[in-house]
């Protein structure tokens, strides 16, 4: 294993994932670091989504290594196994509860939760209670704490649902197109909380909007045809005239 395997979060090297002769990623290489939050960019199609993919184990890579936390080799662990190491993932789609209060979703999600009835009818901790007190304190929703799900704003929505994935303390987050459909003013807060967030996970952020990503003001990783184009600042990748070509100026 290569030494900056060792010492990542998340290590990948020359992974490879072909659907029908179409190379969805194509000998693609990252590190991140523990602690870390890097922002995700690239044109439709690029392997965005795919990374993601095999990473929580959704898609096999064909060829490549993938560690998790410096040892641990994701490439020979399912999806469950995977989500059980400490890695939570965001779609884009917010999927909460809709019917069930901020604070029900909050307690359903807590780590060691398995159904909806220990959750609902179990018996509450306080510590389970100061956790969920916590959550609402990071996710801003601690005015609508009794507010069933359904009649939150789409933003709202989001948050909570990034609360429940930080309820399963995991280690690395994965957050797809947070700021899409927002409003201004939430995508603001949006990136406020994920950098708030980052002070103690690390966080990978796959985003179109490139205001968000300059809010969040991280490292930058630009994706195109399954490999990495180009890496450093915004401002950086933004003047490589290759992601003008192939992205941001279209």
């Amino acid at each position: 294993m290569h030494e900056k395997a060792r010492n990542s979060l998340l290590y990948l090297d020359g992974v490879s994932v072909s659907f029908d002769g179409f190379k969805a990623l194509n000998e693609l290489s990252m590190v991140i670091e523990p602690g870390e939050m890097r922002a995700i960019i690239g044109p439709n199609g690029a392997g965005k989504t795919t990374m993601m993919d095999v990473v929580t184990g959704k898609t096999r890579a064909d060829s490549g290594e993938i560690y998790f936390n410096g040892t641990v080799d994701l490439m020979k662990l399912d999806e469950a196994s995977i989500a059980q190491l400490g890695i939570g993932r965001k779609f884009q789609k917010p999927t909460v509860f809709q019917n069930l209060t901020v604070i029900e979703n909050l307690d359903l999600a807590l780590a060691g939760r398995r159904t909806t009835t220990t959750a609902l009818f179990g018996h509450e901790t306080s510590a389970d209670r100061e956790r969920i007190g916590e959550l609402l304190d990071i996710i801003r929703l601690g005015a609508q704490r009794d507010r069933k799900a359904a009649y939150l704003s789409h933003g709202q929505k989001q948050w909570l649902e990034i609360g429940m994935l930080l309820a399963q303390e995991p280690k690395l987050l994965l957050v797809d197109e947070p700021a899409a459909g927002m409003t201004d003013s939430e995508t603001e807060a949006t990136a406020v909380l994920l950098r708030d967030i980052a002070k103690t996970k690390s966080v990978i952020v796959v985003e179109h909007d490139m205001t968000f990503v300059r809010a969040l003001d991280v490292k930058v990783t630009v994706l195109n045809e399954g490999s990495v184009l180009s890496e450093g600042t915004l401002d950086h990748v933004s003047a490589d005239p290759r992601v003008v070509e192939s992205y941001l100026g279209r």
